[in-house]
């Protein structure tokens, strides 16, 4: 199994640690041809910070080849600033990127009045995890297709689409290993849907 993860800017390496611990192979998207040289079966976003992400991306030529490989359905998992760049909707915000995933998002939700914080709790589908804030963003509205996951103090922090999965936290950030369990399940049930997926 061989999962890209986005490694232009952000938390990139937290997940690859992670991926390869459970018995995944990663590649490092850093360029175009990173995209067209490795058969990818799932894909990751990480938190960063999304304006500057979306920039890169771009600049880096990378954004045609990402979009068509998420809309024709590799499964995504996006983290913080990458469940932004998956968002069709940013509220407080004019910058949109992929506009995948049927989520209006609002960015810097958790923003310098709450800072950073950690909490533990029950996530449907992965069990009780670790959610660390980093001046997050939280789902404001979803529609009906969309399956939440998880809520903090009445917003949504987790969401499912199909074969995307997003997190306004960090799960890199904590030894839990539950929630890249669940996306490494989506892949593994997309490779088997397809077929020839990979």
């Amino acid at each position: 199994m061989t999962i890209g993860v986005l490694a232009v800017q952000g938390a990139f390496i937290e997940h690859i640690k992670i991926i390869e611990q459970l018995g995944a192979k990663t590649v490092e998207i850093r360029e175009l041809k990173d995209l067209e040289e490795n058969k990818l079966e799932g894909l990751i976003l990480p938190g960063g910070e999304s304006t500057t992400m979306i920039k890169l991306i771009k600049e880096l030529n990378l954004f045609d080849k990402l979009k068509k490989t998420i809309d024709e359905g590799i499964p995504v998992f996006g983290t913080c600033a990458g469940m932004i760049l998956m968002a069709k909707e940013v509220s407080n915000d004019n910058t949109k990127c992929f506009e995948a995933m049927d989520i209006k998002v609002k960015r810097n939700a958790y923003g310098r009045q709450l800072g950073s914080f950690q909490i533990e709790q029950e996530m449907k589908l992965a069990g009780m995890v670790k959610m660390t804030f980093i001046r997050a963003p939280y789902i404001e509205k979803v529609d009906e297709n969309v399956e939440i996951l998880a809520c903090v103090d009445g917003n949504i922090v987790a969401a499912k689409q199909d074969n995307m999965l997003v997190t306004a936290f960090h799960p890199e950030l904590t030894e839990n290993l539950n929630v890249h369990k669940l996306f490494l399940d989506m892949v593994k049930e997309a490779k088997e849907k397809m077929g020839n997926f990979a």
